[in-house]
């Protein structure tokens, strides 16, 4: 079984350990001195980087949380010269403020190698030919795994996401080995394939990597029976680095994190107490070799476990447990961050109001759908049908503008939604 850096994928767990403190030391110093943030929350709790000498004083130190980075908007966190910055993304979704992530060259590299782990784990080598079906833009996902793909020699077809009999074509044509998607667009792709009567078993591919949202292991058995392939699961987000923070090997029993770049915690997300292994709670990490943008003990909000016994696979990084759910009100809907409150905002900025508005995220066929159901109001009434429809499509092209995604949107009666003696819940997730 393949590993690519067998020195730190299979190192000794005492090894490891001295590894990540001197890298968490020197991290440490790095951003009390080059970031404002930082500096100011250590020295509330009279913490000096200097006196850090042991890996559990980590639990000592504050959160990161999306707001701190909000609030930073746009470059406060940055712990290097805008000039050291090559590469800026960003993430996805609804908020007030997007966090602005940088990358120097030193970053890129380690961001390449990581991703080239994840490859090499699920089978991938330099004769592979790789369909990257993501989205190329601020988002981080498309070039993460695209230049990961490239550092270990593999062809790549960076194809983005739509049209998606276009990507079938590809997949027919260009005899790529491996697709890179979200699960959803992947068995959009199979239906695709269905109705083109095309059988995928007359294609090249062996596996499928899909990250980017949630999916359970009935979607992943759907995608491996409808495509003919081996699907594995990879996490990563834009706030630490984008994919490559963790991936599955063919034993498919948790995913290796990449311990020797960051720190993966487990806390409960009411008491902020570190929980013991096997226990789920909500992932934090801290990155140990980010030079632009660094975080410490960054609140992810998903809610997942570590197990730490050697894989057989023969790695013997920690393994997180696929994602079990959220413990905050981020929706997570074809691999974009949602913020419910969010689109009160985009409904405002396009009506002038924010009216009682209800999101309901559906699944079909392992593609998730986003509708808005909004109560109609003497503010946003229309008497006519066609300004009420042109209305309808107004808000719809808003919402795409600003995530990428074009919801269903109903007009419902005033008092549906919000009544006297309760509030109806903002969201409604029919996806399990």
């Amino acid at each position: 079984m393949a590993i690519h850096d067998p020195s730190r994928e299979s190192m000794s767990r005492d090894e490891l350990r001295q590894l990540q403190l001197e890298r968490l030391q020197a991290t440490l110093n790095r951003v009390y001195r080059n970031v404002r943030f930082y500096k100011k929350a250590f020295d509330a709790i009279g913490f000096d980087p200097e006196d850090f000498e042991d890996l559990e004083m980590i639990s000592k130190l504050p959160f990161t949380t999306r707001e701190d980075l909000s609030d930073a908007y746009p470059y406060e966190m940055f712990a290097v010269p805008l000039r050291e910055v090559v590469r800026i993304h960003s993430s996805s979704g609804t908020s007030e403020n997007p966090s602005i992530v940088g990358y120097t060259e030193n970053d890129l590299k380690h961001w390449a190698e990581l991703v080239a782990r994840l490859l090499v784990a699920t089978g991938v080598n330099h004769e592979d030919v790789i369909q990257i079906a993501f989205n190329y833009g601020l988002f981080t996902g498309a070039f993460g795994l695209h230049y990961g793909a490239e550092r270990l020699g593999a062809s790549v077809v960076p194809a983005s996401v739509g049209n998606t009999r276009r990507q079938v074509t590809i997949l027919r044509d260009y005899k790529p080995t491996t697709l890179i998607c979200t699960p959803g667009y992947a068995l959009r792709i199979a239906r695709v394939m269905e109705e083109l009567e095309i059988d995928a078993k007359t294609l090249s591919l062996k596996r499928g990597l899909f990250g980017g949202e949630p999916w359970p292991e009935s979607t992943r058995q759907a995608i491996e029976e409808r495509l003919y392939i081996t699907a594995y699961d990879n996490y990563g987000l834009s706030e630490v680095m984008g994919p490559g923070v963790a991936g599955e090997c063919p034993e498919k029993t948790g995913l290796h994190v990449a311990e020797d770049h960051f720190i993966p915690e487990i806390i409960d997300p009411h008491t902020h107490e570190v929980l013991p292994d096997n226990t789920v709670g909500e992932l934090v990490l801290t990155t140990i070799t980010k030079e632009a943008f660094p975080v410490i003990r960054f609140r992810t909000g998903d809610l997942a476990s570590l197990d730490r016994p050697p894989c057989p696979c023969g790695r013997t990084l920690a393994r997180m447990s696929r994602i079990e759910g959220r413990c905050d009100e981020i929706l997570i809907v074809k691999g974009v961050n949602v913020y419910p409150k969010g689109i009160g905002v985009i409904l405002k900025s396009a009506l002038g109001i924010e009216p009682a508005y209800q999101l309901v995220v559906d699944r079909e066929d392992g593609q998730d759908l986003l509708g808005l159901r909004i109560e109609v109001s003497e503010d946003i009434f229309f008497d006519k049908m066609e300004k009420q429809r042109s209305m309808v499509d107004r808000l719809r092209k808003k919402i795409r503008d600003t995530l990428g995604i074009t919801p269903q949107v109903w007009l419902v009666e005033v008092g549906s939604i919000r009544r006297r003696e309760e509030t109806a819940p903002m969201v409604v997730d029919r996806r399990g």
